[in-house]
């Protein structure tokens, strides 16, 4: 009989990065120019990325992905947009150093795409196209970021 390993072979050394749980934290979307606002419309629409973080236990962190946007503005509003998006991510056997990094940019790099999806479908449910918003370097964002911080070691 052959021995069974509960952990399908891996070391228990292994560096693992596993999300616990993924939620919308809040979403608010705004129309309030329909029905004058349907029909064909030349607007841009405008688009903020902001992503926070939180250790919540020792090997747990809480990552925010924030989406803010819309189209037009002042009187002409089309429609307005505020999604954040969390996660919960376990970190186990990541060098220390590493951790901020790998939370900031791999925590809401897996959780993109069920946000972005959350905005298409309530720009959709609006009475609109549905809005996919290009895919974001997270990476670049977090260095962006750490530069901006004056490269100082923020806490997660």
């Amino acid at each position: 009989m052959a021995d069974e390993n509960p952990s399908n072979g891996a070391d228990s050394k292994t560096p693992r990065f596993s999300v616990v749980a993924q939620y919308v934290k809040d979403l608010s979307f705004e129309n309030p120019n329909a029905p004058r606002s349907f029909g064909p419309q030349n607007s841009n629409i405008e688009l903020q990325v902001n992503v926070t973080g939180k250790q919540l236990a020792a090997s747990d962190f809480e990552v925010v992905l924030n989406l803010e946007g819309g189209s037009g503005e002042g009187d002409a509003v089309i429609f307005k947009f505020e999604l954040k998006y969390a996660g919960v991510f376990r970190v186990e056997n990541v060098p220390a150093e590493q951790i901020q990094s790998l939370v900031m940019i791999e925590g809401p790099r897996l959780m993109f795409p069920f946000a972005r999806q959350v905005i298409a479908d309530a720009v959709r449910n609006g009475g609109y196209p549905p809005l996919y918003v290009d895919p974001i370097d997270f990476h670049r964002l977090y260095v962006k970021r750490y530069v901006e911080a004056g490269a100082s070691a923020a806490q997660v």
